[in-house]
């Protein structure tokens, strides 16, 4: 198996709704996420020949998920009330409303499907919330 890996970061904040600790409060990281693409062989022809794939096609493909996720309120859908969702858009803020819970693990298995479902081979994608903790989620 052959394996390729590249990595991007973003800046964004997070809360977990109905957590009994620090991470209930709204808070931001510098998170990082580590993204594995696979393949059993390599491209046999054309310009892209003894490679799994072209590492500046990964590196973009990744870079344009991060800048989705940059400098934003990632949260749980249901998990502001309304008229606080429209004080901050009124504010001006971004806001990217999840249909998951922004657990480091939770965006691990998101990035995951979403690299998968654009044709992308992951077999593994880790994303780490600070330098020294990380979740991964991998097939």
């Amino acid at each position: 198996m052959y394996t390729l890996k590249t990595s991007a970061s973003f800046d964004s904040a997070h809360f977990l709704a109905g957590y009994n600790g620090k991470c209930a409060n709204i808070h931001g990281h510098r998170w990082v996420m580590e993204v594995h693409a696979c393949s059993d062989s390599l491209q046999s022809e054309g310009q892209q020949r003894g490679m799994v794939m072209d590492f500046s096609d990964l590196k973009r493909i990744v870079n344009a998920l991060a800048d989705e996720l940059d400098h934003c309120l990632l949260y749980e859908n249901g998990s502001l009330k309304k008229n606080t969702e429209e004080a901050l858009l009124d504010e001006g803020f971004r806001l990217l409303p999840l249909d998951f819970r922004p657990t480091a693990e939770n965006f691990a298995k998101a990035i995951y499907d979403r690299l998968s479902g654009e044709g992308l081979a992951v077999s593994k994608v880790v994303v780490y919330e600070t330098p020294d903790n990380c979740a991964s989620y991998e097939v």
